[in-house]
């Protein structure tokens, strides 16, 4: 796990979440064939957050992309910047549904959530091309049912963090340091 998704994680946890970084779905040979990928290896989800109290489900994207350009809104429509594969889950359906069933069946199997969960599609950014992309983002992330978090939301967590009782954590005791008044 990456720092970005360790800070990610660390937020979630703290609305109350349990957090797995690093999930492997572990597709069958049929559910391979499905999604167009007959030898891909086991698919790989940044963060799942459950919360159990409302049988809610996170699949939690996590881009930093702190020394880059940022996340482009392009993206989403298909192909973008030369890079179709880099947001898979958002715009393939067929994948998404595969990937989502096989999830919620390993989940449930193992005992870590209820049956049904309601599964919710999430996009972390640390950085977006502009607010043009953050608007036309946040904008279609509703349309979708998704939820997409960029950062200013990463902003206002962090700045709650000095609020809370003393947490052994890298990001909280920073945050403490630098936002303390």
């Amino acid at each position: 796990m990456d720092a970005f998704e360790n800070l990610v994680a660390m937020l979630l946890e703290r609305e109350g979440y349990w957090v797995r970084s690093g999930v492997k779905v572990e597709l069958s040979k049929e559910e391979k064939r499905q999604i167009g990928r007959p030898s891909s290896p086991r698919w790989e989800l940044d963060i799942v957050a459950y919360k159990g109290n409302d049988n809610s489900l996170l699949v939690v994207e996590c881009k930093s992309f702190l020394d880059s350009r940022g996340v482009d809104a392009s993206a989403f429509a298909g192909a973008a910047d030369g890079r179709p594969d880099r947001y898979k889950l958002f715009t393939d359906s067929v994948l998404r549904r595969v990937v989502f069933h096989r999830l919620e069946t390993q989940l449930v199997d193992a005992g870590f959530c209820s049956p049904s969960p309601k599964i919710t599609l999430c996009l972390v950014a640390g950085r977006v091309a502009s607010e043009q992309h953050r608007d036309l983002l946040k904008q279609h992330f509703k349309n979708k049912g998704w939820q997409f978090w960029d950062d200013e939301w990463l902003r206002d967590s962090l700045h709650e963090l000095p609020k809370s009782g003393y947490e052994n954590n890298v990001s909280t005791v920073v945050a403490k340091i630098l936002l303390r008044k």
